[in-house]
């Protein structure tokens, strides 16, 4: 299993900066403040900050080609994916994660119900996996 970063992106404005580089693979400040800033009516500044604050915490990398850095991202959209479910969920659960399975349950239910059949697929996967079988 890879280990999550020690620093995951702050908010929503850091997540959306740092899944357009994924979709991008590699992009400029001003091309994610063209997919992401310019929608949400930020300035170019502020995408360049959040950026910034994602090298530092080292989910992207940056190298400097002609006179603009091109950024890449480091951390892996699956690992942050779950490293974001999972310490919103660790409260949520508590001690008790057994009563909170059936209401989720219901909650998938009701936003998809074809999701429960999608996430039943996933958990024998999973148990393939782990089993070894």
């Amino acid at each position: 299993m890879v280990r999550p970063p020690k620093h995951l992106p702050g908010g929503d404005l850091e997540q959306a900066v740092l899944a357009a580089l994924w979709e991008a693979r590699s992009a400029s400040a001003r091309d994610i403040h063209n997919r992401v800033g310019r929608e949400a009516g930020l300035v170019y500044t502020t995408i360049a900050k959040v950026l910034d604050r994602l090298t530092a915490k080292k989910l992207v990398a940056r190298e400097l080609v002609g006179k603009a850095f091109i950024y890449k991202p480091l951390a892996d959209q699956q690992v942050i994916q779950r490293a974001r479910l999972r310490k919103l969920l660790i409260p949520f659960f508590g001690s008790e994660p057994e009563q909170v399975i059936a209401p989720l349950v219901d909650a998938v239910e009701s936003i998809d119900a074809d999701l429960l059949d999608e996430l039943l697929r996933v958990v024998r996967d999973r148990r393939r996996k782990r089993d070894g079988s």
